[in-house]
This record gives C-alpha cells, sequence and structure tokens, in this order.
C-alpha cells in the first residue's frame, strides 16, 4: 500500500513536471493555482494504482495532462456579456492562432525536447509510438517551412 510519505516525496522530487503542463496549456494565475490542486488531488486519488511499471515522471506527467486538459474543454463559467467571441466553440485540440501548435502536438514536441523516448510520449499521450514518430516528424517540418517563411 502507497504511503502518504513515498507520494509527498516523490511529488517533491518532480513538482516542475505539474508546473510544466500547467503553463503549457494555462495562461491565468488563478487557474494555474487551481489546476495545480486539482493535478495532486488527482494525482494522490490516483496513487494507489500507479504498479511502478512506468517511470512515476511518466506517470505523472499523463495524470497533469489529462487533469489540464479536462479542464480546457470545460465551459468558462462566466462570460463577460460582450464578449461574443468566447461563446464561439472551437474545436478539441485547436488554437485559434496559426502560429501555434494544436494541444496534441504542443504536448508531443515538448516531451520530446525534454528527453523523453517516443515509448514514453506515447505512453503519456496514449498515441501509439509509430503515431508519435509521424507527428514529430510533421511538427518539424512544419517549424522548418515557418521558420524558411521569415
Amino acid at each position: 500500500m502507497a504511503t502518504e510519505r513515498e507520494f509527498t516525496e516523490l511529488i517533491d522530487q518532480h513538482r516542475g513536471i505539474i508546473y510544466k503542463v500547467i503553463r503549457l496549456y494555462v495562461r491565468h494565475e488563478e487557474d494555474e493555482r487551481d489546476l495545480y490542486q486539482e493535478i495532486l488531488f488527482q494525482a494522490w486519488r490516483s496513487f494507489p494504482s500507479f504498479k511502478g511499471e512506468s517511470k512515476f515522471s511518466t506517470w505523472l506527467y499523463r495524470v497533469g495532462l489529462n487533469t489540464v486538459l479536462t479542464f480546457k474543454r470545460r465551459p468558462p463559467l462566466v462570460v463577460p456579456h460582450d464578449d461574443l467571441a468566447a461563446l464561439q466553440p472551437t474545436a478539441p485540440g485547436k488554437n485559434t492562432d496559426e502560429t501555434e501548435l494544436n494541444e496534441i502536438d504542443r504536448m508531443i514536441i515538448t516531451l520530446h525536447l525534454d528527453g523523453y523516448e517516443n515509448e514514453e510520449i506515447a505512453d503519456i499521450s496514449g498515441l501509439t509510438k509509430n503515431n508519435v514518430a509521424v507527428k514529430l516528424h510533421r511538427i518539424k517540418e512544419g517549424i522548418m517551412k515557418k521558420l524558411k517563411a521569415y
């Protein structure tokens, strides 16, 4: 049975992963604080099921990512009445700015740049290892095209 002390020590060692995942997708300080607490809660709730089949950091990254993406899909609680753009739904995983990567691609390239292997990225994202490799190749190609355009 997992103990609170083990969990706390692992979280202290890997706290940066939580902040990284949050900052990839959220820009408001209040949301960052809320998400940090929510990720800790979800990780603690799921910790008894952590079997050690993957590294703790990989497991925590996935818990954090799932929590953040679930948070981002929720409709806003309060929408300013004069902001009609906020009422327009956007497709999941899509950004409105064409220069930015969508949520999945942003996660994949960030994990890659952090030194995670394709198999670990597949474990975190729920994609296949081959799909990760293809997406990484396409992301790199897209970035190169954008760099050449400047």
